[in-house]
This record gives structure tokens, C-alpha cells and sequence, in this order.
């Protein structure tokens, strides 16, 4: 059992721009003034194609999927949503908020991926809890710590409780639910997605602890994380904003790397830049467009692959 992997599935975007349907509840979405449709795309992928080659640098394994045109899927380069692989071999679907983000999942992908060798075993399919208007959008809505077998949510329009707790039946995991707030015009929202205020690594966990105004809550999040040995690396509001908080520690050939984008190392002090490089070395690229009009960063676009290989 291991908290890091080395091989991560990212989708190439094709028709990438801001989402209409995810602004709703993602305050980190911008419309790019002054910037043709077409500008946005091409700058998106230019961003995609090098951040690929930084995590492929460092020995990384990267399976890159062409996102499809047929489709209105502006939101494919985060993948982490509706997917997620496991070492037993299961693989998990999960119901999306916006209607067109559940144009992306995509049967192809399994065969890319038992293609590279990988066994799916068991597929486990939440996406029927849609037409009940029940989401929870996969990596996004749930952060593992998968050594201890703890899965940390924070409750939102996009992350139901219920079937939050039902996902940790299935998967076999402890449930660590709170709820996350970032202020949105001088009112306290919720987070959309769990994984922009916390990042679990192998020794460490990044994590936004003054977006969990509930005292209690925020105490038992600590509680459980140092109950595991995790150095609790504390990030601000100021910071999330910039996505400090959506990074993702993957396995290199030499070294674990954390990864994330460059205006989330930027605005990093040098104390937390300390802190995290006593557990593992940063890998950063520029993501502007991506963060812009997407609303998520370099953890949103890596799905990890923790399924077995063919023996």
C-alpha cells in the first residue's frame, strides 16, 4: 500500500474554456476579457504539453488521452473528478455537478489503460445518484490518505454526506468530514472541492486550516492527521486563492515530487518551501489559463493510477 504513485492518466484538452455550468459554485472561475475562444484553447494546451514534459522529466509516467471534439467538454483537462483508480484493481465513477462535465467520462479510457498493462477488476458506478441531483466529484470532492485508509471531505453542493459515507463503505475507508469556507463578496461559501484546501502526502499533509470555521472541526482534522504521523503544513485563505492548496505528491525516478502550479509555489513563504522540501522536492509549471477559466490547478488535471499491473 503506498500514499504515492508513479503513473498518472491526464486528458489533452481540445475545446478547453471557462465552464459555464461550474461557475455557479467555483469561485475561482474568470472570464479571460479580450482573449478570442480560440486564444484560451491554444494556451491551454501549450500549458498541458509542458507541464506533461516537466512530470515526464522527472521520470513520471504519464498516459495522455486525447480529449474528443465531439463533445462539449471544456472541462476534460480534470479528470480527477470523475475517476479514480485503486491497488485492488477497482476503479470508481462519480456523479458530476454540471450536466456537460458528465460528457467526459469515457469507456475508451479503461481500454487505454488495461492497454498499458493494467488490471480493472471491479468497476464501481455512482453516477446513477445524478438523477437525484446527488454529486460527488470523485479526488476533487475526497482526498485519500490511502496507507491509513482515511478519506477526508469537506461537504459541499458538489460533495453529498451520505454518499460520501457510502464511498467509504465501498472503498473502506474512515470518513473525516468537516465543512471548508472561502469569503466570496463578504459571505462565507463553501469550497467547492476538497482537494483546493488539502493535500495529503506520504509524511505531510498542505492544508488550509482557517477555511474550517467549526473550531471542533478543525481540531479533529488535525487530530487525525498528526494521530498518522503527518507534519501539518498550514496554508492561508490568501493562498488558496492562488491554489496553494491543490497539489498532488507523485513518485519520480530519483525522488517523491510535490506537485503543483507556478502561482501556487509563488505564493509559497520560504518557511513552507522549508517544511515541504524536508518530505519531498517541488515540481511547479505555469498553469494561468488552465486556473483562470478552469478553476482548478495541477492536482485537478492528474488522475492517479494505483491499479495492478499484469503479471
Amino acid at each position: 500500500m503506498s500514499q504515492t504513485t508513479n503513473t498518472i492518466l491526464m486528458i489533452r484538452p481540445v475545446n478547453f474554456r471557462m465552464n459555464e455550468e461550474t461557475a455557479v459554485n467555483n469561485y475561482y472561475q474568470q472570464v479571460l476579457e479580450d482573449t478570442l475562444p480560440e486564444t484560451v484553447s491554444l494556451k491551454a494546451q501549450q500549458e498541458f504539453d509542458a507541464f506533461v514534459e516537466k512530470l515526464s522529466g522527472v521520470g513520471v509516467q504519464v498516459i495522455v488521452v486525447n480529449d474528443t471534439s465531439e463533445t462539449d467538454t471544456p472541462d476534460a483537462v480534470f479528470p480527477n473528478n470523475w475517476i479514480s483508480f485503486h491497488e485492488n484493481g477497482d476503479v470508481g465513477l462519480y456523479p458530476m455537478y454540471a450536466e456537460n462535465r458528465r460528457l467526459e467520462r469515457r469507456e475508451d479510457i479503461f481500454e487505454t489503460l488495461e492497454q498499458e498493462g493494467f488490471v480493472i477488476n471491479h468497476v464501481i458506478d455512482y453516477t446513477s445518484a445524478e438523477d437525484e441531483e446527488i454529486f460527488l466529484e470523485g479526488t476533487g470532492s475526497v482526498v485519500l490518505d490511502r496507507v491509513n485508509r482515511k478519506a477526508y471531505c469537506g461537504l459541499s453542493p458538489r460533495a453529498d454526506e451520505d454518499l460520501f459515507i457510502e464511498f467509504c463503505e465501498d472503498f473502506e475507508y474512515t470518513p473525516v468530514i468537516f465543512t471548508a469556507f472561502q469569503t466570496v463578496n463578504n459571505q462565507r461559501k463553501p469550497i467547492y472541492h476538497t482537494n483546493v484546501l488539502m493535500s495529503i502526502g506520504d509524511t505531510f499533509a498542505v492544508v488550509c486550516l482557517s477555511s474550517i470555521d467549526d473550531k471542533k472541526e478543525r481540531k479533529a482534522l488535525v487530530k487525525q492527521l498528526k494521530e498518522d504521523g503527518k507534519a501539518v503544513i498550514d496554508i492561508t485563505e490568501g493562498q488558496l486563492i492562488h491554489f496553494a492548496g491543490n497539489m498532488l505528491q507523485v513518485k519520480g525516478s530519483d525522488a517523491n515530487y510535490l506537485v503543483m502550479s507556478q502561482a501556487a509555489f509563488n505564493v509559497l513563504t520560504d518557511a513552507q518551501v522549508t517544511a515541504i522540501e524536508k518530505h519531498c522536492k517541488i515540481l511547479s509549471s505555469p498553469l494561468d489559463t488552465i486556473e483562470a477559466c478552469g478553476g482548478g490547478s495541477a492536482r485537478c488535471m492528474m488522475a492517479e493510477v494505483f491499479l495492478p499491473k499484469e503479471s
